[in-house]
């Protein structure tokens, strides 16, 4: 009976030992999640009181466009409260994004070899670049051309007055896309590195990769050919840029496979 109750015991033991670093890894996964919520309303608070600014700040591509004598209108009784409200609630989100992603290296990082983490870093910080530059080649090259075109080819007697909730929406679908795409480079590399493909792989598949830019264009941006090859054309780019950078990690630790 005695061995029973001790082999009881251990099993007991060993089940707690197992479980306990599994909660403290929920619990620490927890503070992590709420820091980050901390910090998006931290923000938000800091620029909600300017929202309607915010909101004209994005509103200048399309309004520097419209026919004179038009507006930008609000077919919503309370669209002119939300919208703004939202994209600064969003706003906030990506504002945060590089302290998000320190919460989420801090979680990880303890189960990193010292390998993993001096590349994990570059790797972090590139990503939050390339995302920031991937929403302001929408700002400041995607939009005034689309803007451009989409009221220069307006029938005749058509007056262009976007709805504020209907450009929202479609100027937050651009910021995803654009900022989505701007990460193919880390994906790649990280593809790459993994050893899940090879630069060789993906080098001959290259019109494939063309393919699927394309219609990644197609699915992450309205259905117009401008706004589909704007994302297309870079993504393609980008991810000649992953091979090059690949290619360049390899040759400068000594690998040239």
């Amino acid at each position: 009976m005695s061995t029973t109750s001790n082999s009881t015991d251990n099993n007991t033991a060993e089940s707690s030992d197992r479980e306990q670093p599994l909660v403290a890894h929920l619990l620490e996964l927890r503070t992590c999640l709420l820091k980050s919520l901390g910090a998006i309303l931290l923000v938000f608070l800091a620029l909600v009181a300017f929202s309607n600014d915010i909101y004209t700040f994005f509103a200048l591509p399309i309004q520097a466009l419209l026919p004179e004598g038009t507006s930008m209108i609000a077919t919503d009784i309370a669209s002119p409260f939300f919208a703004p409200f939202k994209l600064t609630i969003i706003l906030s989100f990506f504002i945060a994004v590089p302290y998000i992603l320190y919460q989420l290296w801090s979680f990880i990082a303890p189960g990193m070899y010292s390998n993993e983490k001096s590349l994990a870093i570059p790797l972090f910080v590139s990503s939050v670049l390339l995302f920031y530059l991937g929403i302001a080649f929408s700002y400041y090259v995607v939009f005034p051309i689309v803007f451009g075109f989409f009221t220069a080819i307006a029938p005749i007697g058509v007056a262009v007055t976007p709805d504020i909730n209907s450009y929202l929406s479609f100027i937050l679908k651009l910021f995803f896309a654009f900022g989505l795409a701007f990460e193919i480079p880390i994906a790649t590399f990280i593809l790459i590195k993994a050893g899940v493909t090879t630069r060789q792989a993906l080098a001959e598949k290259r019109p494939y990769i063309v393919v699927v830019c394309f219609v990644f264009g197609m699915l992450l941006t309205p259905p117009d050919i401008i706004s589909q090859s704007l994302l297309a054309i870079p993504a393609w780019l980008l991810f000649e840029l992953g091979l090059l950078m690949s290619r360049l990690v390899d040759k400068k630790s000594g690998n040239s496979g």
